[in-house]
């Protein structure tokens, strides 16, 4: 993977990832190991993935663990936490990348449990071990950041309104984190190629991702988003506290 951090410039610093055994959560825990930092791979049920990625880290010379937690779970998330402490004392970066929603076999609020209700728990449970100067990035989609303004899919709806209920949840507290020194930023994207949300819309609604991608122009790729989420747990906060990826435009003018 080529550089997308420079080397070493985050080194003693700590960084868990949430859902982070395959996909964009993945990617960004390589990104943000290759840069130095120790980074903690936390999975719901996929461990030989985690294991597999601390595995890779390692070989390239960083520092990973994998803990399994489902963020659901009020005592799961208490032991994630606690394990990152035993382990290093503290996180200077917390990536809020698990989401769902779309699956099958969940109970009828398990989106909204999921995207808000454990979004805020992992935050509030991870501040004790987050100091001055550390970092929390939530990650969303164009198509949940502006669900209040702009409709989406049937098929997404029940998920892009709760993430959007779990980024105003979590620009509550912005408050709270500013006195604390704890830089907060919202890590927008378009639909990505490759990612599960996608395969299953497209699977639900046939050519709903060739259509975002001829109005977009192009859509980023998985590794493509990753860079971006990891940049933003370095780079000054922007305006808004909104980093977008991809093209916004038909979200900004929706009636152009």
């Amino acid at each position: 993977m080529d550089p997308v951090l420079p080397a070493g410039s985050l080194s003693g610093k700590r960084a868990l990832v949430t859902g982070s055994s395959r996909g964009i959560g993945a990617d960004t825990a390589k990104y943000l190991a290759a840069a130095g930092a120790k980074v903690a791979i936390n999975y719901r049920n996929k461990e030989a993935r985690a294991l597999k990625l601390v595995s890779e880290i390692t070989a390239a010379g960083g520092e990973a663990i994998a803990i399994g937690g489902d963020l659901t779970d009020a005592p799961s998330v208490d032991a994630m936490f606690q394990t990152v402490a035993d382990a290093w004392g503290g996180l200077d970066i917390l990536v809020l990348n698990a989401s769902g929603g779309m699956e099958g076999g969940m109970a009828e609020d398990y989106a909204l449990q999921l995207n808000r209700d454990a979004q805020v728990r992992a935050l509030e449970t991870a501040l004790p071990l987050l100091g001055e100067g550390s970092r929390v990035v939530f990650v969303t989609s164009h198509q949940a950041h502006f669900i209040h303004t702009v409709p989406t899919m049937p098929e997404y709806q029940k998920v892009a309104e709760s993430k959007r209920a779990g980024e105003d949840a979590l620009r509550e507290r912005i408050p709270t984190l500013d006195a604390a020194g704890i830089g907060f930023v919202v890590v927008s994207g378009d639909m990505i190629e490759g990612t599960i949300t996608a395969t299953l819309l497209d699977r639900a609604r046939p050519g709903a991702i060739d259509a975002r991608r001829e109005d977009a122009g192009r859509l980023y790729t998985v590794s493509e988003f990753a860079a971006e989420v990891a940049r933003a747990a370095v780079d000054p906060l922007p305006e808004g506290r909104i980093r977008y990826v991809g093209d916004v435009s038909g979200f900004l003018n929706p009636h152009r």
